[in-house]
């Protein structure tokens, strides 16, 4: 019997390639609506993901030029994805960075099938260390997201988002998170070696499905898959380490719910730690 509350997700590890002009960022959005609207032809989706800022380069020569580069909600970034989620029926999560006012933010946007915004999510935790400059340039947020698929609940995190437990664990047990897609922008610094750790954690203590997404290229790559369980019979689904990759998923709530009948970590909770005594 097929589960009524299933998604198919398309998550795609893209190339961005330097820039510095809006001229260069559209014509980069050219080729990557291009390349998804014909794997969705090849087979539909119900859900497509990018990675973190797949709109522009992750450097810093790209984040000087801002000033060119950064878009407000619904621009150009906006209104390319919001045709491909359009024409195929589907909805597209794209990574841009946002302009609002004299504040800049790293935001995954979200277009629906009817070609409408479903809003966008901030980052909340910038990231600076390593290959990472991000408050020198952009301004943390100050909401999550949440948007409904076919009875499943998304939300957005972006990249260093997944360091902090209590985000991911507010998404899943305050705002009902059935999927969360990580969207992020790995370069292979000090840090990088450190990531997967990270996203098994949070998808096995919260049991939900986890997409971690990066861009493809020499110094990123790698994006993985992750279910409500994983063990030595299930490990998580890796991409390619380095190159262009698009793979299909299938999430559905009957898996969500097997794994928390069978570990029963959410129910086993105490309701209060911060209340325990010392002793």
């Amino acid at each position: 019997m097929t589960d009524p509350a299933s998604l198919r997700l398309l998550a795609c590890q893209i190339d961005v390639p330097p820039m510095t002009h809006a001229e260069e960022r559209d014509a980069h959005l050219a080729r990557t609506t291009r390349l998804v609207s014909d794997a969705l032809s090849e087979r539909p989706a119900d859900l497509v993901v990018l990675p973190e800022l797949s709109s522009i380069d992750y450097a810093r020569p790209a984040f000087d030029a801002l000033n060119d580069l950064a878009e407000p909600l619904e621009g150009p970034s906006f209104q390319a994805w919001a045709s491909v989620a359009q024409a195929h029926g589907t909805h597209v999560v794209f990574g841009f960075a946002r302009q609002a006012g004299p504040d800049r933010f790293i935001s995954m946007g979200v277009a629906a099938p009817d070609g409408t915004c479903l809003g966008a999510y901030d980052k909340l935790h910038l990231c600076q260390y390593g290959a990472s400059m991000e408050k020198e340039y952009f301004t943390r947020g100050d909401h999550v997201l949440t948007f409904e698929v076919n009875g499943l609940t998304c939300a957005p995190i972006i990249c260093y988002d997944i360091r902090i437990p209590e985000l991911s664990r507010s998404l899943t047990l305050k705002h009902g998170a059935d999927v969360i897609l990580h969207s992020g922008a790995y370069y292979r610094d000090e840090s990088f070696a450190t990531w997967h750790e990270f996203i098994t954690a949070r998808a096995l203590e919260n049991q939900v499905y986890l997409l971690s997404l990066n861009r493809a290229g020499a110094h990123f790559g790698g994006s993985a898959f992750c279910r409500p369980w994983m063990d030595e019979t299930q490990p998580k689904m890796p991409f390619d380490a380095h190159a262009e990759d698009l793979r299909w998923f299938d999430v559905t709530r009957s898996e969500i719910a097997e794994a928390r009948e069978g570990y029963t970590f959410l129910k086993d909770r105490l309701p209060d730690y911060d209340a325990l005594p010392r002793s």
